[in-house]
């Protein structure tokens, strides 16, 4: 196998997992190579590489790709590093042909691209946790369908996505003139499907925009299992209606200790791969099927029970029963203790048994198990309260003589709407009631008072009257945190005093003017570098006019530069300059439409920024103003487009290792180098040292 396709296949994010490394939600992690207290390697999904930003790192100034990664983490030379990189992979090459990809190599590609773009998805990081879904525990991809387009158009990938079915010519061509695609699946979930050797050979597609007509969308030539072919020692499996059940069921240990679980593709879709595979089972003691609650899973569980008792007459066949209309994902959705899957499984029967005297049984064996569980004198850790417990902000509590009741999460901004995850528990039995409700809603909360009294035995009045006074308490709470939020938000700016004006105006009218500004930047300890520091005071200066300067500052690492860059900006209004150490994709188009405007903007390091990043920090520095689509929620509700503009002009200063690579940037910006001289070093380390 060689090095390209190590790298083509080979994921940084397999790496880290494999040495039991994970990032944090920014990407970012404590590096493995040195001792540090602070987080100062970024993980870049993007390009499958990492760098560390310490100088104390033996990496530092490099950066790694998967196999440099495995090569520092082993401290082996790099033919026994690409070794280890195949064994992560394997040991199977995909081969490419000479005009167009494998399936598996095509798929490989496309999951590792679409497992990256959760990371830049909101929408699809919040349909994963409201799916109750872990994206940490879990390989799941999104399709934005956005791949084929730009500086991402590959004609070898975009031939070959055709060819397994991810693309599909357009009718009309593109803007340019080019041929145009409609991508497959747009705006779904990824999973991908596996062949016995752990290849990605099939995809399936959960839609996040709720179609009614259709949710499920696998490739054509549909092939693999998910998660992946059980194991040759299994004796246990389970075999769910759907990939979202079996995700479900994935991040209970529990249940992944003792069992093995793959998908059927529907309550019609036990395939002749499933069979295949459960055939080479040769230890299988027992088959579960955890289909929905529903007459379609139970015609499906008897078909499908039949069909395996029929080919393996010894084998154990049962049946998880669940409260009617649920299954596995909605049961996980409205349960955060997982107790309750095991429960469920345990308490399996063989297929035909009556499901409702089942779960009937089941719940009253967890009500006596509760009872047991009940100490002969409860113990009320919290005394009744009437005001409103805000120690947690995001878990506000409220308790009565009737209940305690919490409200998980944050309050709505908007003081239209106050729509909740409420929380009731029971006093004395410890049941609770989960409801998603707008407190402004009476009819709402009248149908909820109902519901909740005859699922926890409460009076229906005193839950009715307890959630008013809630209401009236959580908006007060709301409304001071509002209130306190904006304290402080519009400072006026300082005003010069008629001295202080003439005395500056005095100052600006003597002769030599620059040469008494670099005087006093030197007196400000600004040591050295006497024609770097004006020259970037001068750009500093230039927020105020209405045409600006940008400077770019390039250096080695530890030569100064930032240092450079924050003494002379530290000379500016501290309410005229923003200083940033790094920026998102699209964060710069979220600030307030006025609020770069005559503004001196600074960053620390260009180099880590992202494609998307470095074209919105052009346009501002280029054009003094960005301006993007995006959609707008009239007073009716309706939902129509809009356009968001952040003006400018601002001056800009940044670092960088690298200003050769930035050629879009020439234009914009003074290249300054600056002095590594080992004078200035010297004078440096004195002016620091004393």
């Amino acid at each position: 196998m060689e090095i390209p396709e190590i790298k083509a296949q080979l994921t940084l994010a397999r790496v880290l997992q494999h040495y039991g490394l994970k990032p944090d939600k920014h990407g970012r992690l404590h590096c493995p190579f040195h001792e540090d207290k602070t987080p100062s390697l970024q993980v870049y999904y993007k390009t499958h590489t990492a760098y560390c930003f310490s100088s104390n790192c033996k990496t530092h100034g490099q950066s790694m790709d998967v196999i440099d990664f495995v090569m520092h983490k082993e401290g082996c030379t790099k033919h026994e590093a690409l070794e280890i990189c195949k064994q992560l992979i394997g040991g199977v090459a995909i081969p490419v042909q000479a005009d167009q990809l494998t399936r598996t190599a095509v798929l490989t590609k496309m999951f590792t691209y679409f497992k990256n773009a959760v990371y830049n998805s909101k929408p699809a990081q919040e349909y994963i946790k409201g799916r109750a879904l872990d994206g940490a525990k879990l390989e799941i991809g999104y399709n934005t369908g956005q791949f084929h387009h730009g500086t991402r158009r590959d004609e070898l990938l975009i031939k070959s996505c055709l060819e397994v079915g991810l693309l599909s010519k357009h009718d009309r061509p593109g803007r340019t003139g080019e041929e145009a695609y409609r991508p497959f699946a747009k705006y779904c979930l990824v999973f991908a499907l596996r062949n016995p050797a752990g290849q990605v050979a099939g995809l399936y597609f959960r839609s996040t925009i709720n179609d009614s007509e259709q949710r499920h969308f696998y490739l054509k030539d549909r092939q693999g299992l998910y998660p992946r072919y059980p194991q040759s020692d299994t004796k246990k499996l389970i075999l769910t209606e759907s990939i979202i059940d079996a995700a479900t069921l994935l991040q209970i240990p529990a249940i992944t200790e003792q069992y093995s679980i793959i998908a059927l593709y529907g309550t019609n879709g036990l395939t002749e791969e499933h069979l295949a595979a459960i055939k080479e089972l040769s230890g299988l003691d027992e088959i579960i099927f955890w289909l929905n609650a529903d007459a379609p899973g139970e015609e499906a569980t008897k078909k499908h029970a039949a069909t395996l008792q029929g080919l393996y007459p010894k084998l154990l066949i049962t049946q998880v029963y669940m409260p009617a209309g649920e299954d596995s994902n909605s049961l996980a959705q409205t349960h955060s203790d997982t107790a309750i899957f095991m429960n469920l499984l345990e308490g399996r029967q063989t297929p035909g048994a009556d499901a409702a005297k089942l779960f009937l049984s089941f719940e009253k064996s967890i009500e006596k198990k509760k009872e047991q569980e009940v100490p002969v004198q409860p113990i009320k850790p919290v005394p009744p309260s009437k005001d409103l417990d805000t120690t947690n902000p995001y878990k506000l509590g409220y308790q009565t003589d009737t209940a305690q009741y919490y409200i998980q999460g944050s309050l709505p901004k908007t003081l239209d709407t106050l729509k909740v995850m409420l929380v009731i528990e029971h006093l004395g039995s410890g049941l609770k009631a989960r409801n998603r409700i707008d407190l402004y809603e009476d009819k709402p909360v009248e149908k909820l008072c109902q519901e909740v009294s005859e699922k926890l035995q409460l009076r229906r009045d005193q839950l009715e009257a307890d959630l008013y006074k809630l209401t009236d308490l959580l908006d007060q709470y709301r409304e001071a945190q509002l209130r306190n939020s904006m304290e402080g938000v519009e400072k006026p700016l300082p005003v010069l005093s008629v001295k202080e004006r003439q005395e500056l105006e005095g100052f600006a009218k003597k002769p030599r003017l620059i040469k008494r500004l670099n005087e006093l930047l030197g007196q400000a300890g600004i040591v050295g570098e006497e024609r770097n520091r004006i020259f970037l005071l001068l750009i500093a200066i230039s927020h105020k006019m209405p045409e600006t300067l940008h400077g770019l500052l390039q250096g080695s690492s530890g030569s100064g530069k930032t240092r450079l860059l924050k003494q002379v900006s530290d000379c500016m209004p501290p309410e005229s300059v923003t200083k940033l150490t790094r920026l998102s994709d699209k964060v710069l188009y979220n600030f307030p439409e006025q609020y770069f405007v005559n503004r001196l903007l600074c960053l620390e390091d260009i180099d880590g920024l992202s494609e998307e990043a470095e074209f919105a920090f052009r346009e501002l520095q280029s054009n003094g103003e960005l301006n993007s689509a995006t959609s707008i929620k009239l007073d009716n509700g309706q939902i129509t487009s809009g356009q968001k503009t952040v003006k400018g002009p601002i001056a800009s200063m940044a670092c960088t290792t690298r200003g050769e690579i930035y050629e879009d940037n020439m234009s914009r910006v003074f290249l300054i180098a600056v002095d590594e001289s080992a004078e200035q070093t010297w004078v440096m380390s004195q002016s620091i040292w004393f």
